[in-house]
């Protein structure tokens, strides 16, 4: 365990009122130094602007939606099943999250020297750090299982000491969350808007209490986030992730944080977009042909039960009939970008499918994927890391789940429906055609919701472990673009891919058993 204060990511964080300081009165002179605590609490974790590793939308290359090129991103090996217990990032994200738990823990103890006079202030920013110490553990039990919980500042003893199951931990936090977020303000801040207030860290416990079947809680704190109107549905989806919409909807809940770092830049374009003429668009991170295929028709029907169309017509065009998420979000062979027709089969062309910065599937995100920024440095496109919609969907998949699907239910996800904009004369689902639907055939269809409602916003990796699914869906390889070669269907192979039972935990690395004697390996590795 890293146990020592460290070293701030945030680069304003340099700048202190006092360089020399020793200690924390000396340290902390002002409101300023507090809000740089905060800030670099946030940034280096959860909301840094260009560190691909730990970026949102990167997040879904470890999962069957995506595929991440360059293996030293992370996401690649862990989709693939590449890894054991020496492999580098298993060390990278439990020090980085232990790394913080440290700091957090120091700064938390030391929340009442007054160097802020006003308590108020005081108490904001204890409480907020405070929340980001409990979305810490929320991600480390949900990799790990059980790991070594301290809400004091550690010292040399407690490396020695065992872990904390799983459970354990969440008994304690859960209901901490819930402390903590009634201390908060209800409403957003002017400004660092992407601090906790009371419904982002309900919202951001509901997805926690959800991932882990407490579906109770997470149906009730929904509800509540429902019924307090603070927040509501873009009327464009498309519009979320572009400029038209991403800074001015009220639909974020919790936002990406572009307020601790200098510029504001982002790199969604050079990490997700296409290779397109002098642009600078990297191809990172791609889309898959099984989530291309997971997009149900405009009527709410699976590809392979389209009344219009047979299974072979929509994969060789995935726009015919199409939910309109699609064309929203992905772009692919015969679309236009800029200019231009996109032709992943010509070898002149950049976007040419086996050119290094080309997409290898045949696919990219539009998501967060700006024709504004085609031949810029950089952008500074906003994001939200949860969406009002999450809290629909999570509240009806909490209560398909405990098998209480009521009218409240089938609302929920009509709202998701119509504002994608299907056609609602035959997607209502509480239309005849529902009626009969079985518990199973309802998850069947939340989790689809899910799938392509939030398709590049880095959460299938978390769902297809929670929903226990990854040894179906990632023991399939890595398929892109299709088309008709000789009378049959061809899919453009990229990778094969592993995953075995025990892999719904990560290992320790080697290196963490050795430096903290109390971790036990989970079994398999």
């Amino acid at each position: 365990m890293v146990i020592s204060v460290g070293v701030m990511g945030c680069e304003d964080f340099l700048d202190k009122t006092d360089p020399t300081a020793t200690s924390f009165d000396e340290f902390y002179n002002d409101e300023g130094d507090l809000r740089r605590v905060v800030y670099s609490s946030y940034y280096d974790v959860f909301t840094h602007h260009y560190n691909r590793e730990t970026l949102f939308y990167m997040q879904d290359g470890k999962s069957d939606n995506a595929y991440s090129r360059l293996e030293g991103d992370h996401h690649q090996r862990i989709a693939n099943g590449d890894f054991n217990s020496n492999t580098a990032a298993f060390s990278y994200y439990y020090e980085l999250q232990m790394k913080h738990l440290g700091r957090l823990n120091t700064f938390i103890a030391n929340s009442d020297v007054p160097y802020v006079e006003d308590e108020v202030t005081r108490t904001k920013y204890e409480n907020i750090l405070k929340a980001l110490r409990i979305w810490h553990y929320f991600k480390l039990t949900f990799r790990w299982g059980d790991v070594p919980f301290h809400l004091e500042p550690a010292d040399l003893s407690n490396a020695t000491q065992p872990t904390t199951p799983k459970e354990e931990i969440l008994d304690t936090i859960f209901p901490m969350a819930l402390d903590i977020a009634e201390k908060l303000p209800e409403e957003e801040y002017t400004t660092d808007k992407y601090m906790f207030n009371q419904y982002s860290l309900k919202a951001l416990t509901m997805r926690y209490a959800l991932y882990n079947e407490r579906y109770e809680l997470a149906a009730s704190l929904a509800r509540e986030i429902m019924d307090s109107g603070h927040y509501e549905l873009h009327p464009n989806y498309g519009d979320l992730f572009q400029y038209e919409a991403a800074s001015n909807n009220n639909e974020f809940i919790i936002h990406q944080n572009q307020e601790s770092f200098s510029g504001s830049t982002t790199y969604s374009f050079r990490d997700l977009g296409p290779h397109y003429r002098t642009g600078n668009g990297e191809s990172y991170l791609v889309p898959l042909k099984s989530l291309v295929d997971a997009y149900w028709t405009l009527d709410g029907y699976r590809i392979d039960e389209c009344p219009q169309h047979t299974k072979e017509e929509h994969e060789l065009d995935p726009n015919l009939h199409r939910d309109p998420r699609y064309e929203a979000s992905i772009m692919g062979h015969g679309d236009v970008f800029y200019e231009d027709t996109i032709d992943i089969y010509n070898e002149n062309s950049p976007m040419y499918y086996e050119t290094e910065r080309g997409s290898s599937s045949g696919y990219w995100f539009r998501k967060f994927v700006s024709e504004a920024d085609a031949f810029k440095s950089g952008g500074n496109l906003e994001f939200g890391l949860l969406r009002y919609a999450e809290v629909l969907l999570s509240y009806a998949e909490a209560k398909i789940m405990m098998n209480e699907i009521d009218g409240s239910v089938k609302d929920a996800i009509n709202q998701i429906r119509e504002r994608a904009g299907l056609d609602m004369s035959r997607a209502d689902v509480t239309l005849p055609r529902y009626s009969a639907y079985t518990q199973e055939e309802w998850i069947d269809l939340i989790r689809n919701e899910r799938r392509i409602e939030f398709a590049g916003e880095g959460l299938r990796y978390a769902d297809i472990i929670r929903w226990r699914i990854a040894e179906e869906v990632l023991n399939q390889p890595a398929l892109g673009h299709t088309r008709k070669v000789n009378g049959g269907l061809q899919s453009l192979h990229i990778e094969d891919r592993s995953f075995e039972p025990h892999n719904y935990l990560w290992p320790f690395h080697e290196n963490s058993l050795k430096v903290e004697p109390g971790l036990t390996q989970n079994p398999g590795y």
